[in-house]
């Protein structure tokens, strides 16, 4: 009684649109059209028409305004706002943590993580559940014709099932030919993992380099900004002054002009210099995740790099085979083409499926309303023989064409190392070269203000002296943002970076630490893996 009791509650439930459920009558010959069907008709014609209906739909301005809104809270709330004055390693590490490009990476890194997770339950087999209803508006009526005879069968026309029955079923599912495949679709995603991973690696290198430089010309505009600003009103005021005496034919006309072009070239140098000051902090700010306009008291810190130009050239280039992103990269892009070729080859293999499930069906007209089942069925594509090769020749061609694009960036690798490490060497020189100006060009400064003050030197020669002691120390500042560039550039070139677990579980004092350490960090004992 309770099964019959449920088996009428399952079937009420799946004929809509009925007002009440009765018992079927199996020798009813003149059934009303059923109603769900009906109902099922209305609803497909409704979302084919609803489909037709499509259009593109522009943004409004009240959405657009809104997701403006959101994502200004977001970026507010990802990054914590700079407390006191900032130093390099602090910086890295607000970089490091806060820059929504980098976070980008990071993001794309789990979502590989994610790909991989889900490509391994490709490999389980397919446990299907369904439940249907069947309907028809006329009983399942037919005719029999005698075996023997041929001629029509002389009893009346019979029912062989209910026009209105329910089904369920459970079965398994799982193909042989499918699980190949996705077993080397799973292994393809666990190398784009690890490819996901060096790309975040590159963009670390990347942003390390760049807060590296924009943080030493941003120091060179805390340092300067305010003596550009007195020197270029100094400059424009002895300009003016220039062009009075010239007027008055106080000075000759060939010196006075000679002048006047020096403190234009000058002046045009300094305000290209505060263009480049103001744009560095915008920059420096962009980069940490600190507000564009904020202003930032930075600490200048202590360099200590050429320890990496104490390791010898073959270290180096043992190093960055060994460590490179890029070229890691192209490791695992290989892999990942030679598995595609075995995926192709198991593609063409015969397909072996094997089935069992319980199956239920409420037709009263059934001796056995529920039963189990299971089969093998093997299939294979007999054109398969002739793609074979081909497919083949396809794969053997990719595979040679991903090697030879590796050999390609490990020749680049190995060209990288070399012009790195001269470039370092030559900025290093430029650096030494551009402090001893500016230590000249300083003294210089000190003696004309000293004459112009005794009244043994004029103004006009102090506020030249001024301005290029000032462009000399922009051009010390720059030299040492090159040298920090060239260094965090050999480094990323020999895969050399601090190793951070994640970075939402590190904490910025934490990561501070880490980075301070990874700046005076000593090169010199470093060693390819197996060295």
């Amino acid at each position: 009684m309770a099964y019959n009791s449920a088996r009428v509650t399952l079937k009420s439930w799946l004929v809509l649109g009925r007002g009440s459920f009765t018992r079927k009558l199996p020798h009813n010959l003149a059934r009303q059209p059923v109603s769900v069907l009906w109902s099922v008709m209305t609803i497909v014609l409704t979302l084919l028409v609803s489909g037709c209906n499509v259009a593109p739909t522009p943004i409004s301005d009240e959405a657009l305004r809104a997701a403006i809104e959101t994502d200004k809270a977001n970026i507010a709330a990802i990054a914590a706002p700079v407390s006191g004055p900032l130093s390099l390693s602090e910086a890295i590490a607000r970089a490091l943590k806060y820059n929504l490009n980098h976070r980008t990476r990071l993001l794309e890194e789990s979502l590989a993580s994610a790909q991989f997770d889900l490509s391994k339950m490709d490999m389980l087999p397919q446990v299907m559940a369904g439940v249907g209803y069947s309907g028809r508006d006329r009983e399942n009526i037919r005719r029999a014709v005698d075996s023997v005879t041929g001629l029509p069968s002389l009893s009346n026309p019979f029912i062989t099932s209910e026009p209105e029955h329910v089904t369920a079923d459970l079965g398994l599912t799982w193909n042989l030919l499918d699980f190949g495949v996705s077993y080397y679709g799973a292994k393809q995603n666990a190398d784009r993992l690890l490819v996901a991973g060096e790309r975040r690696r590159q963009a670390m290198h990347e942003l390390i380099q760049r807060t590296r430089s924009a943080f030493w010309r941003a120091v060179a505009a805390d340092k300067l900004d305010a003596a550009v600003r007195d020197n270029l009103d100094e400059a424009e005021r002895a300009l003016a002054k220039s062009r009075s005496m010239l007027k008055q034919r106080i000075r000759q006309p060939s010196s006075a002009l000679r002048y006047q072009r020096n403190l234009l070239e000058n002046l045009r140098l300094l305000e290209s210099v505060q263009r480049e000051l103001s744009a560095s902090r915008v920059e420096l700010a962009s980069l940490i995740g600190a507000e564009p306009g904020q202003v930032l008291s930075l600490i200048e810190p202590d360099r200590n790099n050429a320890s990496l130009l104490e390791l010898d050239v073959l270290t180096m280039e043992e190093v960055a085979l060994a460590n490179n992103a890029s070229l890691r990269e192209e490791h695992y892009n290989v892999r990942i083409t030679a598995l595609q070729t075995r995926k192709s080859l198991v593609q063409m293999l015969p397909g072996v499926s094997l089935d069992y499930g319980s199956y239920y069906d409420d037709d009263d007209f059934l001796i056995y309303e529920s039963w189990r089942q299971g089969g093998l069925r093997v299939t294979y594509n007999l054109l398969n023989l002739l793609a074979i090769p081909k497919q083949q020749r396809a794969a053997k061609a990719a595979e040679r064409v991903a090697e030879t694009r590796r050999m390609a960036l490990q020749v680049a690798v190995l060209t990288q190392v070399h012009l790195g490490r001269n470039y370092y060497r030559s900025v290093l020189r430029q650096f030494e070269r551009a402090e001893q100006i500016a230590d000249i060009d300083m003294q210089l400064m000190e003696l004309s203000s000293n004459e112009s003050q005794s009244g043994t030197g004029s103004e006009l020669d102090r506020v030249a002296a001024n301005a290029v002691s000032i462009l000399s120390e922009v051009r010390r500042y720059q030299a040492i943002a090159r040298v920090e560039e060239a260094a965090s550039q050999l480094q990323a070139t020999l895969g050399l970076e601090p190793e951070l677990a994640s970075l939402d579980q590190l904490s910025m004092p934490a990561l501070t630490d880490i980075m301070r350490r990874e700046l005076a960090r000593d090169f010199s004992s470093v060693r390819a893996p197996g060295i």
